[in-house]
């Protein structure tokens, strides 16, 4: 169950909002091959300081049961800030992520745990 949870020091509308989740979620999905129904994203709006400054700029984490390695990481980036310096307009230099991968012990989900 990959779970990228994004904030951003931009506001979006509803609509944009949903864009960019349903965008995300297909690109964690082909990135790490797991079927695109086990992906959870999420997008929270929230003040950034960046290089000393504020203003646009984001902050990601993706939570991953396996699948993550330097390779993947390193695709999943560059898409990642491709698709926000297209659709928000945020440069690469202002986007951090942080790889986590989780053990299937760690991760519940419908009453149980994956592992």
């Amino acid at each position: 169950m990959p779970l990228m949870k994004v904030k951003l020091s931009i506001n979006l509308s509803d609509e944009k909002k949903k864009d960019l989740l349903a965008s995300i979620s297909k690109l964690v999905a082909e990135c790490l091959g797991k079927p695109e129904k086990y992906v959870m994203v999420t997008i929270e709006n929230t003040s950034i300081m960046i290089s000393g400054g504020y203003g646009e700029g984001a902050y990601a984490e993706l939570k991953s049961i396996g699948g993550l390695n330097s390779e993947v990481n390193r695709r999943i980036s560059r898409k990642f800030c491709d698709l926000l310096e297209k659709s928000l307009g945020i440069p690469a230099e202002k986007v951090y992520i942080n790889f986590i991968d989780v053990p299937a012990s760690d991760w519940g989900w419908n009453g149980g745990i994956f592992g």
